[in-house]
């Protein structure tokens, strides 16, 4: 098999472990086309943004992702993140242009706890005077 370089991206409760090699421009996610793991409208779009902004033709790249945990939009942010980080790897002049872009910040949010005597994180019971 051929040389990769790997890097994980994290988002919410998911990881994606990215490898991009030298290729064609294959992009599968899960075992599956890009467009059929993320068919949301513009989730693919957004994914895509690290290559874009790297300024190299996306079909210069295979891409092989392994994504768990979370949803849809900590799923498609982890991949990103992994993507641009991959891509930083391959070239260090890169990493200016993807900090402009915000594509190497982790987004550190992650689901607030339930606190004790609460319903959720915040939201108290129904206030009854009587």
């Amino acid at each position: 098999m051929a040389q990769y370089i790997e890097a994980i991206g994290r988002r919410k409760e998911s990881t994606a472990r990215v490898r991009l090699f030298e290729g064609t421009g294959v992009f599968t996610v899960n075992d599956k086309e890009l467009t059929d793991y993320f068919p949301r409208l513009g989730d693919a779009t957004a994914i895509l943004g690290p290559i874009e902004a790297s300024g190299k033709p996306a079909t210069s790249f295979d891409v092989t992702v392994k994504v768990e945990g979370g949803g849809i939009s900590g799923q498609r942010d982890a991949v990103k993140l992994g993507l641009a980080r991959a891509l930083v790897s391959m070239d260090e002049n890169l990493r200016p242009v993807m900090r402009e872009h915000g594509l190497l910040t982790r987004d550190a949010r992650v689901k607030e706890r339930k606190k004790p005597g609460l319903k959720r994180a915040r939201k108290a019971p129904t206030y009854t005077k009587r």
